[in-house]
């Protein structure tokens, strides 16, 4: 935006001397009342030989005088130390909630321990019955497994409840032989169930090394297989029944022979428990 000048009452250029009005040859000198030198000027008005310059006010807004800007920086320098201060006391607060939380759960798990003294269940192979294997050709085969499992609970307080969606695979030389699933069921406190599943391969292809493999130890009367299940379980701790936990059992088994009727030379079960 332009600025206006506006001049009030030009000085006269130098050299000049102001000329005084006349008088009249009338009056003498002494009697007759001598002018002002300068007339008088009204209230407000800007001095003789001076400017007025208009400035915008947008400008006055956009450049503070000096003394405003500092009380600015003061204002803005005590605030910063108020929000980090806040800050610290929600980030102090949130720990404190936390530490609660995590000490109030170890308390709770604690007084379960030491009132229902939870111990793991046990699993062992019972019986295996074997059909579908062709040693003696080199086609695809369908091995038919029927397995007899042991569960026991040994808990006093603590029941199990075994649910769907379980697996059992036998497996030999990390190759997978056949398939199969638990029943769902719920096992009481101090209880031994015993059920039985029955598993199946389809279309199977044997390599000739394994073929051979499975033949001579079926001659020495000990073939290892390794049959792995996992059961999503729940456990009931009186009234209150927890979520849902993975437990996975890996039994190494050795038969005498890939018949119906073959026994079992040697079991052992290994278990772990997934809680999340």
């Amino acid at each position: 935006m332009t600025e206006r000048i506006h001049p009030t009452n030009s000085p006269p250029s130098s050299g000049e001397a102001p000329q005084p009005p006349p008088t009249s040859s009338r009056t003498s000198s002494a009697e007759a009342p001598q002018p002002p030198l300068t007339s008088p000027r009204a209230a407000g008005s800007p001095v003789p030989g001076t400017y007025v310059i208009q400035i915008p006010k947008d400008t006055i807004y956009r450049h503070p005088p000096p003394e405003n800007a500092r009380r600015y920086e003061k204002k803005i320098a005590r605030q910063e130390p108020r929000r980090s201060s806040c800050c610290c006391r929600v980030f102090c607060w949130t720990l404190g909630v936390l530490a609660l939380v995590v000490f109030l759960l170890a308390a709770a798990a604690g007084i379960l321990y030491l009132v229902f003294r939870p111990e793991a269940p046990k699993y062992s192979i019972e019986e295996i019955a074997i059909s579908g294997f062709n040693l003696t050709s080199p086609s695809a085969i369908s091995p038919e497994f029927d397995v007899t499992v042991r569960a026991q609970n040994p808990n006093d307080k603590i029941g199990i409840y075994y649910g769907k969606g379980s697996s059992v695979s036998v497996y030999y030389s990390d190759v997978n032989l056949c398939n199969g699933n638990l029943p769902a069921f719920y096992q009481p406190s101090n209880n031994v169930t015993v059920f039985q599943t029955a598993l199946k391969g389809s279309n199977i292809l044997l390599t000739s090394a394994v073929n051979a493999a499975l033949a001579s130890e079926q001659k020495q009367g000990e073939v290892p297989f390794s049959i792995r299940m996992k059961v999503p379980v729940k456990i009931k701790f009186g009234a209150v029944k927890t979520w849902t936990i993975t437990v996975k059992v890996t039994c190494e088994v050795a038969v005498d022979g890939l018949t119906t009727s073959s026994k079992i030379v040697s079991s052992d079960c290994k278990k772990s428990l997934k809680i999340w």
